[in-house]
């Protein structure tokens, strides 16, 4: 993490860095503190429902807007509530656009099933499992991937000269596309596997912020 960390710092003038997880904003800004992360340009939180932008942490309105499109989360509750093996996460893990569950794989039913069922109520949502255990449920036209494709809309960047990393299934469609897509290794990597035959698609042999360096000198990134 040092060595990405001074990376970042030396290419500051050079690039945009910017960060989208599934967690809330707050518990971001407390990681990046703890680690000495540079605070991002780009900020994009609660699994692509929040967008920031800049040091002062501007929210994108528009964004909002634009998702909160048939977005209904009392009925989604109420379809969800009585599906065993699913287990409300604390309120600090919900978000306005966000509802998220902890998934129990031995009693809850197959992700099959529960797209079917989601299907048959015509609720708009995109449903993601990430690290076998962690159900979030957001609006149709929200994920990291399309969050940052509005991004790179906004700011006229085009994709092929961004790097996007990401490690378990919630960064499927970021990764994916007409980005510089790279799959960090963990144990958890093999949700991204569908994604070994894309060519725009590393996977490397290292983990966590290694990955990343590695997938930096894979691409040569900050020469193309």
């Amino acid at each position: 993490m040092a060595q990405f960390v001074n990376l970042i710092r030396e290419k500051r003038r050079k690039c945009l860095f910017g960060i989208a997880t599934g967690r809330r904003l707050d518990a971001v800004l407390a990681i990046l503190k703890q680690k000495r992360i540079p605070k991002p340009d780009i900020l994009i939180t609660s699994l692509g429902t929040e967008i920031y932008f800049t040091s002062q942490l501007i929210a994108d309105i528009a964004w909002s807007y634009h998702i909160d499109h048939l977005w209904t989360p009392q009925v989604l509750r109420r379809v969800l509530g009585g599906l065993p093996g699913l287990t409300p996460q604390p309120k600090r893990e919900q978000s306005r656009f966000k509802i998220s569950y902890y998934y129990d794989s031995e009693r809850a039913p197959p992700m099959d099933e529960i797209l079917t069922l989601l299907r048959q109520k015509e609720l708009s949502v995109n449903p993601t499992l990430s690290f076998g255990q962690f159900l979030d449920i957001v609006p149709a036209r929200a994920s990291k991937g399309q969050a940052l494709r509005y991004v790179a809309r906004q700011w006229n960047i085009p994709l092929e000269r961004i790097l996007a990393t990401g490690g378990s299934g919630g960064d499927c469609d970021m990764v994916a596309g007409n980005t510089l897509g790279v799959v960090v290794a963990n144990r958890h990597r093999e949700e991204l596997a569908n994604l070994a035959e894309v060519e725009q698609v590393y996977f490397a042999e290292r983990s966590n912020a290694w990955g990343i360096l590695e997938a930096i000198e894979h691409y040569d990134f900050f020469n193309i």
